[in-house]
C-alpha cells in the first residue's frame, strides 16, 4: 500500500502542472487576439507578446457581409494615438457601405481587383480598407493630415503623384462638397488618372441641375457615364448622389482651355440649366411706374435671388463685383453683405467707382478690392459730371451722381463740376479677372453708362462670366420733387430700359430690375 502512494505522487503533480501550462498558454492566447484584433494593435512593445507582427498587417473578414458582422480591424501605425476608432460602429458601417458600393462598381466595370486606386479627401480612410477588404490591393489615400497606413498627408492641389497613375479615383462621404477649391483638386484628379480612367463622387449637393452642372464643368477631361441617388450609411445624410465619369483620350487642359477663351471667338452659348433659373425668376415689371421711387424700390423684395434657388457648390471662387459702387455702405455693406443669400461663402469683392470722394474709406475695408477708375468700352480718358436732379439735396459731400462721356466727344456745355478721369475697358477687365467657373454676382449703375457696357459685355462675350447681374437702367424717370415732370438727366425711356432687361433674359443671363 506504501509503494502505490508513493508512485501515485508524481503522476499528481504532472496533471498539475501540466493543467497550469495548459492555463499559461491560453492567457497567452487571448492576450494575442486581445491586442491584434480587438485593440488593434501589433505585437511590437512587449504587450505580454512574444513574438512581433508585421506593422501593416490587417486582420479582417473575407467579404462585405462578414465585416458588418465581425469587428473589422486594422493595425494602425506605432504611435496611434486613436486605436479606438477602429473599433467604432461608425467605423464598420462605413466600412461595410463601401465594400458594398464597391463590389457594384466592380460588377458594372467601373474597378477591378487589379486597378491601381486613390480615395482622396479621406480622413482615416474607410473607403481605402474597404478596397482593400475586396482585393483591389493596390489602393491609397490622401488627406491634409496622414492617416497611417492607410491615409498619406497631401493637399489636394498637389497630389504626390506622377501623370496618368490611376485607373480609378474616389471621393467619399460628400468630401468634394467641402473642399474650398474644388477645380484645383478636380484638375489634380485628371492629371493622375489614366485616359478611360474611372472617378466616382459622392456628393450631397448636385441634387439641382445649376450644381449638377457645375460639378461636371470642373472636370473638363470626363464624360458622365452614370448619375444616381443612392442609400447613404450616415444617419445624418440618408441619401448620397453618385457620379461616375470617365477620363477622355484626349482633352484640353483647364489652363489652356482659359486662355483660348479669350481669343477670337467671343459668342457663348447659355446652357440650358441656366436659362430654367431665368424661366424662374421674378417677372418684369412691364408697366412704367407712376412712382418709380417706390415701385422699383418694393420690387426688391419679391427679387429670386440664384442662391435661393440653387446650390452654388462646386464653383472655384465667389465673386461680387459692384459696378458704380459709390461709398462703402451704399450697396456692399447695406445689401451685399447683410442681404444677399451666400451660402456661406466667402466672397471676393471689387468696388468698381470713378468719384474719388469715395476712395479713401476703401482703405480701411477688408477683402475688397477698389478700382479707382470708370467702367468704359475701352480704356481713354473721360469727363465726370458732377449733377443732381432739380430739388435733389446735396449729398456725399457736395457730390452728385455723375455721368462719364469721352472727352474727344463732349462737347456739349455742362453747368456743373466735372472732372477728368481714367476710363477702363471694363469687359476685358472682366474676362481677365474670372473664369466661367467662378460665381459671379454683379451689382451695376452706371447713371446711364449701361447702355454702352451691356452691349460691349455681349459682343466681347463677357456676359458669359456673369452669373447673377442686379440692373439699375436709367431713364427719364418721373421726377419726385416736380409732379408730371420728367428727369431732363437722361435721354432713355423706360420701353428702352425693358427691352434691355427683356433682351438679357431671352439671351440667358439672370438680371434682376434694380433700385
Amino acid at each position: 500500500m506504501a509503494t502505490d502512494s508513493t508512485a501515485g505522487k508524481p503522476s499528481f503533480l504532472r496533471n498539475i502542472l501540466a493543467r497550469v501550462l495548459l492555463l499559461g498558454v491560453l492567457i497567452v492566447v487571448v492576450r494575442f487576439a486581445y491586442v491584434v484584433t480587438i485593440a488593434g494593435e501589433s505585437c511590437t512593445v512587449g504587450e505580454f507578446c512574444f513574438f512581433s507582427l508585421p506593422e501593416n498587417l490587417n486582420i479582417v473578414a473575407g467579404t462585405a457581409a462578414s465585416t458588418a458582422n465581425k469587428a473589422v480591424r486594422v493595425a494602425p501605425a506605432a504611435g496611434h494615438t486613436r486605436p479606438d476608432i477602429y473599433t467604432s460602429k461608425d467605423w464598420i458601417k462605413a466600412v461595410h457601405f463601401y465594400s458594398s458600393t464597391f463590389q457594384r462598381l466592380i460588377s458594372d466595370g467601373f474597378l477591378s481587383p487589379n486597378s491601381k486606386s486613390l480615395c482622396v479627401e479621406t480622413p482615416i480612410g474607410q473607403d481605402v480598407f474597404a478596397l482593400k477588404e475586396i482585393g483591389v490591393k493596390d489602393s491609397k489615400g490622401v488627406y491634409k493630415k496622414a492617416s497611417k497606413p492607410l491615409v498619406i498627408g497631401a493637399k489636394g492641389n498637389r497630389l504626390p503623384f506622377d501623370n496618368e497613375t490611376f485607373d480609378f479615383v474616389f471621393s467619399g462621404g460628400g468630401a468634394f462638397d467641402k473642399v474650398s477649391r474644388p477645380l484645383d483638386l478636380a484638375s489634380e484628379i485628371a492629371r493622375t488618372m489614366k485616359p478611360e480612367g474611372f472617378v466616382v463622387v459622392h456628393t450631397r449637393a448636385a441634387k439641382d441641375t445649376y450644381s449638377f452642372n457645375s460639378l461636371i464643368d470642373l472636370f473638363n477631361s470626363c464624360k458622365v457615364i452614370r448619375s444616381r441617388e443612392i442609400d447613404n450609411y450616415d444617419s445624418l445624410m440618408p441619401s448620397i448622389r453618385e457620379i461616375v465619369l470617365q477620363k477622355k483620350r484626349k482633352f484640353l487642359d483647364h489652363r489652356e482651355e482659359e486662355v483660348s477663351g479669350g481669343n477670337s471667338v467671343n459668342k457663348c452659348s447659355v446652357p440650358g440649366h441656366k436659362r430654367e433659373l431665368v424661366r424662374n425668376a421674378e417677372p418684369l415689371i412691364i408697366e412704367e411706374p407712376l412712382k418709380p421711387w417706390i415701385t422699383l424700390k418694393r420690387n426688391v423684395q419679391k427679387v429670386k435671388y440664384l442662391p435661393s434657388m440653387a446650390d452654388i457648390s462646386f464653383r472655384n471662387r465667389y465673386v461680387y463685383v459692384d459696378v458704380g459702387a459709390r461709398s462703402y455702405g451704399s450697396s456692399i455693406g447695406s445689401w451685399f453683405r447683410k442681404q444677399y443669400p451666400k451660402q456661406n461663402r466667402t466672397f471676393d469683392v471689387y468696388a468698381i467707382e470713378a468719384d474719388r470722394t469715395f476712395h479713401e474709406e476703401y482703405k480701411l475695408k477688408k477683402r475688397v478690392t477698389l478700382l479707382p477708375y470708370a467702367a468704359w468700352v475701352r480704356n481713354e480718358t473721360l469727363k465726370f459730371e458732377i449733377n443732381r436732379d432739380p430739388g435733389q439735396d446735396v449729398q456725399d459731400k457736395g457730390r452728385g451722381m455723375g455721368r462719364i462721356q469721352p472727352v474727344a466727344k463732349s462737347d456739349r456745355t455742362f453747368e456743373g463740376e466735372m472732372d477728368e478721369i481714367d476710363g477702363f475697358d471694363f469687359a476685358d477687365w472682366l474676362k481677365k479677372t474670372v473664369t466661367k467657373r467662378d460665381f459671379v454676382v454683379m451689382k451695376m449703375d452706371v447713371e446711364g453708362t449701361e447702355f454702352d457696357l451691356i452691349p460691349r459685355l455681349f459682343e466681347t462675350g463677357a456676359i458669359c462670366f456673369i452669373d447673377e447681374l442686379f440692373l439699375e437702367c436709367h431713364y427719364n424717370r418721373w421726377q419726385r420733387c416736380c409732379p408730371g415732370e420728367r428727369s431732363p438727366k437722361y435721354e432713355k425711356t423706360y420701353d428702352q430700359c425693358l427691352d434691355l432687361f427683356t433682351s438679357l433674359r431671352k439671351s440667358g443671363v439672370l438680371v434682376h430690375q434694380w433700385w
